[in-house]
């Protein structure tokens, strides 16, 4: 069966995701998983694209979930490198409506330490400009763009992601809320939560979803990690 990411009800409302599941450790896309950066992101792919003669609206519906050199590649631009810089260093300098998916402070707060990682398709410095922006801590363990060769839907980022944290993938839950990134959480052995708050238009996966972390806390145990309610008879 697959689930639209569409019009999904909120955590506090929904079955709980992965009931009854323990993982090892948590791995989270940044943008559209912790954090809304669309704003951002769009001003900045419209611009380059009026620059260098695309379609704003094909530019922006094939760039999230990736890599920005990547897309660049996909494009056909001559210096791929040098256009997704320009890229960057716009995202970074505009960082106005970055802020976090709802209930996530308060999600990320009920997980111990050192058993959740950040793995996106950002740059380090995009990364840490945009976490500090929604007032999200960056982790110890933070995988970007410059740590792997190949960018989702290729598993490298996450098996790294699992190796810093010291877990086996199979163990890990990843959130996600692309296709690219649950294609390679699934590349990864790992299970897949996607995250639906930032989409406007439906694409269907077969991993649970929910709309965003309101409602949801993690419990801990000695065997291992799992999504609860939040509140008195939860976690919290």
């Amino acid at each position: 069966m697959t689930i639209a990411f569409m019009d999904m009800p909120t955590a506090a409302s929904a079955a709980l995701p992965h009931a009854g599941r323990r993982f090892a450790a948590f791995l989270f896309d940044m943008d559209g998983t912790l954090i809304t950066s669309i704003d951002s992101a769009n001003r900045a792919w419209t611009r380059w694209a009026a620059m260098r003669g695309f379609d704003p609206a094909h530019v922006i519906s094939i760039m999230h979930g990736v890599r920005t050199v990547e897309t660049m590649k996909r494009l056909g631009v001559a210096d791929p490198e040098a256009e997704a810089a320009w890229i960057t260093r716009t995202e970074i300098e505009d960082t106005e409506g970055v802020v976090p998916i709802a209930g996530v402070a308060e999600f990320l707060a009920t997980i111990p330490a050192g058993r959740w990682a950040i793995v996106t398709s950002a740059s380090r410095a995009l990364a840490e400009a945009r976490l500090a922006r929604a007032g999200i801590a960056v982790p110890p363990v933070l995988v970007t763009a410059e740590d792997v060769e190949r960018g989702k839907p290729d598993p490298a980022c996450f098996l790294l992601g699992a190796a810093r944290l010291g877990v086996d993938p199979v163990r890990c839950l990843v959130l996600e809320d692309t296709l690219a990134g649950l294609a390679a959480a699934d590349a990864a052995g790992a299970a897949g939560l996607a995250i639906t708050v930032t989409h406007s238009h439906p694409i269907a996966t077969a991993h649970p979803a929910i709309r965003d972390y309101r409602g949801l806390a993690v419990a801990a145990g000695a065997d291992g990690l799992a999504i609860v309610r939040s509140g008195p008879h939860g976690a919290g």
